[in-house]
């Protein structure tokens, strides 16, 4: 089983939808997560431990992850999906923006 992290900032849209999609496909255990203070979930280092592949929406999302889990990080494969705060949760876009970034680099 692979551990796959999904992180965004409040843990609100993006990541949870992120987490709903990807649970359901079998070798996967999946989390979600959020760098805000305010996030639903927020990042901890055991998430960070725990995950094999980390999942960030946007670029901000990894330098708070570097800022605060430097030494955690340092073995960790980490992909910077470039997915916008635009999106409500499941919604179709983002489920198709989902689908076709992590899959590429899950190789999918």
């Amino acid at each position: 089983m692979t551990n796959l992290l999904f992180i965004c900032s409040r843990n609100q849209w993006r990541s949870p939808t992120a987490e709903a999609m990807w649970r359901r496909r079998p070798g996967f255990n999946v989390r979600s997560a959020g760098t805000s203070s305010s996030a639903r979930k927020q990042v901890g280092p055991a998430d960070i431990r725990w995950a094999d592949v980390i999942f960030v929406m946007e670029r901000k999302h990894l330098q708070r992850l570097r800022a605060e889990y430097a030494r955690l990080l340092e073995h960790k494969l980490i992909h910077v999906l470039e997915i916008p705060d635009d999106f409500q949760y499941m919604d179709a876009e983002l489920v198709d923006l989902l689908e076709s970034g992590v899959g590429e680099c899950l190789g999918r």
